[in-house]
C-alpha cells in the first residue's frame, strides 16, 4: 500500500502533495469546491438542475386569471301609463262593481300554466269577500301560446251570448297548458255544448271580430306593467291606487294586498 500511494502521489506537483497529505481537511474543501464548479457549469449550460427546472416553473406559471364582472339581472320596464280603470261596459267582472271597495284585475292567459293555477284562488277570492271585492279578467295573450289569442277571441265571442264567464271556467278547467292545451277545433264545439248559437259564434271567431279589442287589453296591460302572466293588480276603485302581484301568488299574499287595500 505504501509503494502505490508513493507512485499516485508522484503525478501531483510536491506543494499538493505536502499539503493535502498533511492536512485531510484541505483536500475535502478542494473536493467540495470542484463539485460546486462543476453544478455552476451544468446549471450556466442550461442543464436541467433543481434551479433551473424550478425557474422554468416560475417563468412559465400562469398569471391570475381576472375575476370575470357578473351581468347584471335584466329589470322589466317600468311602468308608463296607470292600471286602465275598470269599465263596467267593457270589462268582465265577477262581484257587484257597485258595491265593491276592492277590485283584483288579471291580465290573463288562458294556455299559461301559471294562469291556470290562479284560477282557483280567483275564486277563492270572490267566495270569500263576497261583494267587497270584485274580480276583473283581462287578456294578455303570450305570443308563444299558440292558442292563447284565438281562445282569447272565442270568450269574447261566447260574451255576445251572454256566457264569458262559462266559456272561461271550461277553457282552464280543461286546457292542458304550455301553448296548444286546449284545441282551437274544439272552440266552436265547446260554445255548442254550452248551449250557445253555434253559427253565430263560428261567424263571430272566423271573422276575428274581437281581434283588435284583445291586442288593445294587452297593449294597455304592458303600458301598465304587465310583462307576464298573470299579471295581476290590487285595485282601490275610489283611490285609484294600486299594488301589482307578479304571478300565480298564493290566496294569503292577495288577502294581504287586498285587506291593505281597503
Amino acid at each position: 500500500m505504501a509503494i502505490q500511494w508513493q507512485e499516485a502521489s508522484q503525478t501531483t506537483s510536491p506543494s499538493i502533495r505536502s499539503s493535502s497529505g498533511n492536512n485531510p481537511w484541505m483536500a475535502a474543501t478542494i473536493g467540495l469546491l470542484g463539485i460546486i464548479v462543476g453544478f455552476g457549469i451544468g446549471t450556466w449550460n442550461g442543464g436541467g438542475s433543481a434551479f433551473g427546472g424550478a425557474a422554468q416553473q416560475v417563468a412559465q406559471a400562469p398569471s391570475a386569471p381576472t375575476p370575470s364582472v357578473p351581468t347584471p339581472t335584466p329589470q322589466p320596464p317600468a311602468p308608463s301609463a296607470p292600471v286602465p280603470p275598470v269599465d263596467a261596459k267593457t270589462d268582465h267582472i265577477r262581484g257587484d262593481l257597485s258595491k265593491a271597495t276592492v277590485a283584483v284585475i288579471e291580465y290573463s292567459d288562458f294556455e299559461c300554466p301559471f294562469s291556470k293555477r290562479n284560477h282557483p284562488t280567483m275564486q277563492q277570492i270572490t267566495q270569500d269577500y263576497g261583494n267587497k271585492v270584485a274580480f276583473v279578467y283581462r287578456h294578455f295573450p303570450l305570443g308563444f301560446h299558440a292558442n292563447a289569442e284565438k281562445e282569447a277571441e272565442a270568450s269574447e265571442c261566447a260574451n255576445d251570448q251572454g256566457k264569458f264567464w262559462q266559456y272561461h271556467d271550461a277553457i282552464f278547467e280543461r286546457t292542458t297548458s304550455n301553448g296548444t292545451g286546449f284545441a282551437l277545433d274544439k272552440l266552436v264545439p265547446l260554445a255548442k255544448e254550452l248551449g250557445l248559437n253555434e253559427a253565430k259564434f263560428k261567424n263571430c271567431l272566423d271573422t276575428g271580430k274581437y281581434t283588435k279589442h284583445v291586442q288593445e287589453q294587452q297593449t294597455a296591460g304592458g303600458a301598465a306593467g304587465v310583462n307576464g302572466t298573470p299579471g295581476n293588480f290590487v285595485l282601490n276603485l275610489k283611490t285609484q291606487k294600486s299594488q301589482a302581484l307578479s304571478g300565480a301568488q298564493p290566496f294569503s299574499a292577495f288577502k294581504s294586498a287586498i285587506d291593505a287595500a281597503f
